[in-house]
């Protein structure tokens, strides 16, 4: 097969994994971030804000991306600034999803080690301000590009609209990223040794665990594939990988983590009761079946307990407490 052969095959194949990807994350999009703005109970706390913004930034950084390599794989002729364009969308979308999680990580973090101060923090009663300040931030790294290409590197008008612009400014999209996952990192390290200085019941203990598990599973999925295009590069500048091997395994990993970042709203979002709850009463229409796909990492972690039991269970326990409480009195 010839080197083009394979090429466009590879695009064929970035374009399916990104309208797959889509069009899961638009049915996700459709039926929570709809919740979320319909209740106001949510809209107002600052966790279902940014698993709002998540799931935006992700179902465009996928629409586009699908745009992207569908001109590619056709051969069109794109015009210089639609493909300015298009580079900007996907890189603000995906530098988004990455300081969205930043933040989510951040807010738990002073939600759990300091819950009095962070009442009365500013993001708290204006959450939506976040959101704003993260695509904001996102705008920095493609705004740089822009102002480095008309200093003198602007793209030949000739030259088709491919990844070749889109691996520019590899240094700091890499600056972010690892700034990103350290600050992910410190805010979880720190609710683990919260969690461990509570002295919380062992049972409790190991669904934190595996809730940390999880979302530092898909945390790994947002951010390894940056790293791992970063690693083939260097090693195909250095002569370690044919450009060949280099292009099969950057579609790999293109594919495989693109729909592993599709779970991200089943585990930041329906894992939360507030939010399934709400979701079920505004989507009835929703099959059983459905639903226990929606409910999978819920019941992982707490096996015994459907969301209605548990929550009974909570308030028995609540009760038997009061009154124990008053009878020693």
């Amino acid at each position: 097969m010839s080197t083009n052969g394979t090429g466009n095959d590879y695009t064929y194949i970035r374009v399916c994994a990104s309208t797959l990807s889509f069009t899961i994350l638009a049915f996700f999009n459709l039926i929570i971030n709809w919740t979320i703005l319909r209740d106001e109970r949510l809209r107002c706390q600052a966790r279902f804000v940014l698993l709002f913004h998540l799931l935006f930034s992700a179902l465009v950084y996928f629409g586009v991306s699908c745009a992207f390599y569908l001109q590619i794989h056709v051969n069109a002729r794109t015009p210089e600034a639609a493909c300015q364009a298009l580079i900007t969308f996907l890189i603000t979308s995906a530098s988004n999803i990455l300081l969205t999680l930043t933040a989510m990580a951040l807010d738990r973090y002073l939600a759990i080690c300091f819950p009095l101060k962070y009442s009365s923090m500013c993001w708290t009663k204006c959450p939506w301000l976040i959101g704003m300040l993260t695509w904001g931030l996102a705008l920095v790294t493609p705004l740089i590009l822009l102002l480095n290409m008309e200093g003198g590197t602007v793209m030949v008008r000739e030259q088709p609209c491919g990844r070749e612009q889109l691996k520019k400014g590899e240094i700091h999209k890499i600056i972010l990223i690892s700034v990103c996952a350290i600050l992910i990192l410190f805010s979880y390290g720190k609710i683990l040794q919260e969690g461990r200085r509570l002295g919380v019941l062992t049972r409790r203990n190991r669904v934190g665990c595996r809730t940390i598990a999880l979302h530092g599973a898909q945390l790994a999925v947002y951010i390894l594939p940056n790293f791992v295009n970063f690693v083939l590069h260097l090693l195909q500048k250095h002569n370690y990988l044919l450009r060949d091997h280099k292009d099969m395994f950057a579609v790999i990993n293109f594919v495989f983590f693109s729909l592993a970042q599709c779970i991200a709203p089943i585990v930041y979002g329906l894992r939360k009761e507030e939010l399934l709850e709400q979701l079920y009463h505004r989507f009835p229409c929703l099959s059983c079946h459905l639903k226990r796909v929606l409910e999978w990492t819920v019941r992982a972690t707490q096996p015994s307990l459907c969301p209605q039991t548990r929550e009974r269970t909570i308030t028995s326990q609540s009760l038997m407490l009061t009154e124990l409480s008053r009878t020693s009195v």
